[in-house]
């Protein structure tokens, strides 16, 4: 009885703690925390007498609830349509440019992702220990990259390697905008000792054939370089324990106005208000080669080692840029400093037309006059926020409620050069404290859900296909079904995708009603005599868009008749067969 007697104490004690967390409004994990507690020492008092906990008696057995978990989303085969066209197309420039491929986990050793997000590490998934290994789902392909690289020893054939996969952020999602808390990004990076921005322009070069093909609309890549901003940051006065924080601060310029940004800086991050302010008259500024000129003009920057060091790469890169004739979709943006610690070159990111909150200025994704300062206007409302007390009150681990309609989609991708990562895993996996040579990198990452996003509305207004079906084979009269499944295997065998109604004995109009379901271009019909005589009757079905509206177009006829051992080769020679691309409205 005196377990019992302890246990009764314990529950009280615990009880009497969780009212005066939620009392004072305390941090909502604490309050998780205190809640399980409570259960588990409920549950060992319940063993200990022999009883239940008296809610268990009372309470209606609890509805299964059918949702997805918070910032992740199913999507359908009409939506996976057009996502796997993103795919293909993103794949197919990667293969272009010297790919090749590579996969790792979807989780990592926790220690392997350790100290490599800076300010962002808050946003990563741990996973429950399991087996005495402490997980993390991955955060991005980069890190997981890196890794891949200092265990195989360097000994990599391919210089060039990319990954398409999903990735994990505990971040507040935003559906609509393809901001996620799971969601797929494609990487491509190119490692080794080459020579001086040769691999920054080729990776350029391939983000600006994705976008194009892609038809994402307007688009700016914006360039910066981290020598450039510590730079800045050196002669203007930042201490060297702030830069990557200040950097950090930086970062959201795209974001915020830069009195937002101004004060992060001083009362958040302690940073002198006269160094802030020196800070601000230089990442203002954005532009193009006339920009670069200025900055090498800059007699202040001359005072620094670094930023002159940056600034030589930028006028390699922009020579070559113009030689894959890509400037003008460049934005050399030195407000641009991209959160991650392991950059250490040149840095960028490619924004469209919704890229920025509402409200914020003029068309981010239209490069602006060379050499200008860019006026940030602040979005015209601010994105609500649920308040502390609410969600103190509920006792949930709830994020901020945000309003959808004033965040923009943010960067449709984004990269850089990393070029200590893979030293840092070998001095490390060694266990060696000195510096240790490494492997230098640099990649690019898509962001195939924001893509996605942008380009879905598009598809769905231009009537775009759900399934590559070709061909619909359809019974007159008598089933037929050994002759129907004959043909379909003939035409899969020969390339051609066909389908078929899965009943011995369909009726003709179930079965036009199949195939124009998936918008089949050719309904092919056999039966009767014309069977017989070795003939098939093919129609040709077309679709249009009518005020938002897709509708068959009628056709009059019944086809033309085609002799069946002459079919497939009939079917490859039609416009329609031979023009035809993922998703082509037909």
């Amino acid at each position: 009885m005196a377990d019992v007697a302890s246990l009764n104490k314990e529950v009280q004690e615990q009880s009497n703690l969780l009212k005066s967390l939620r009392t004072s409004n305390a941090d909502a994990n604490l309050i998780d925390e205190a809640k399980k507690r409570l259960g588990d020492l409920k549950k060992a008092l319940g063993a200990a007498t022999g009883t239940k906990d008296p809610k268990e008696g009372t309470k209606k057995k609890d509805r299964l609830l059918l949702k997805t978990p918070k910032g992740t989303r199913d999507y359908g085969p009409t939506e996976m349509f057009c996502r796997e066209y993103v795919e293909r197309i993103v794949k197919d420039c990667f293969t272009s440019h010297g790919g090749s491929c590579l996969d790792t986990p979807v989780f990592e050793r926790k220690e392997i992702l350790a100290g490599k997000y800076g300010e962002d590490a808050k946003l990563i998934f741990d996973l429950q220990d399991q087996g005495g290994e402490q997980l993390s789902l991955r955060y991005d392909h980069t890190v997981p990259l890196a890794r891949y690289l200092a265990m195989t020893g360097l000994t990599n054939t391919s210089s060039k390697l990319w990954q398409v996969g999903k990735v994990y952020r505990r971040d507040n999602p935003v559906m609509s905008k393809g901001r996620m808390r799971e969601f797929s990004q494609a990487d491509f990076d190119i490692f080794g000792q080459w020579d001086p921005m040769i691999p920054e322009s080729e990776v350029l070069s391939l983000l600006t054939s994705i976008l194009t093909r892609l038809e994402v609309g307007e688009f700016t890549i914006k360039l910066n370089h981290r020598k450039i901003l510590d730079g800045i940051f050196e002669v203007c006065g930042v201490p060297e324990e702030k830069t990557r924080p200040i950097s950090s601060a930086v970062d959201k310029l795209d974001k915020l106005p830069w009195a937002d940004v101004r004060l992060e800086m001083t009362v958040e991050k302690g940073l002198d208000p006269d160094v802030a302010d020196k800070i601000g008259e230089y990442v203002k500024l954005k532009g193009g080669e006339e920009l670069l000129t200025k900055l090498e003009e800059d007699s202040v920057l001359k005072n620094s080692a670094r930023a002159q060091e940056g600034l030589k790469d930028m006028a390699i890169l922009f020579r070559l840029l113009r030689i894959y004739k890509i400037t003008e979709k460049i934005s050399f943006d030195l407000s641009l400093a991209r959160g991650l610690d392991y950059y250490t070159g040149l840095i960028y990111e490619a924004i469209v037309e919704g890229s920025a909150p509402p409200g914020f200025g003029t068309n981010p994704a239209v490069p602006p006059s060379q050499g200008t300062e860019s006026a940030v206007v602040a979005p015209s409302k601010p994105a609500k926020k649920a308040s502390s007390k609410s969600k103190a009150k509920s006792g949930d681990d709830e994020d901020e409620e945000i309003d959808e309609s004033q965040v923009g989609v943010g960067s449709i991708a984004a990269g850089g050069r990393y070029d200590n990562l893979v030293g840092m895993f070998v001095a490390a996996a060694s266990g060696d404290s000195k510096k240790v040579a490494g492997l230098p990198c640099i990649g690019v990452s898509i962001g195939l859900d924001r893509i996605f996003a942008i380009l879905w509305p598009k598809w769905e207004g231009r009537g775009m296909r759900a399934k590559e079906t070709m061909a619909y084979v359809i019974s007159v009269g008598d089933g037929h079904l050994e002759q129907r499944i004959e043909l379909v295997r003939e035409l899969r065998e020969a390339g051609i995708k066909a389908d078929f109604y899965a009943k011995n004995k369909p009726k003709l109009p179930t079965q036009f009603e199949a195939g124009e379901r998936d918008e089949v271009p050719f309904a092919i019909l056999i039966g009767g005599e014309e069977l017989t005589n070795g003939y098939v009757r093919v129609k040709e079905q077309r679709w249009q868009v009518v005020d938002g509206k897709k509708e068959k177009i009628q056709a009059s006829g019944k086809g033309e008749l085609v002799k069946r051992t002459e079919l497939i080769e009939w079917l490859k020679q039609t416009e329609t067969l031979r023009t035809w691309s993922s998703g082509k409205l037909v």
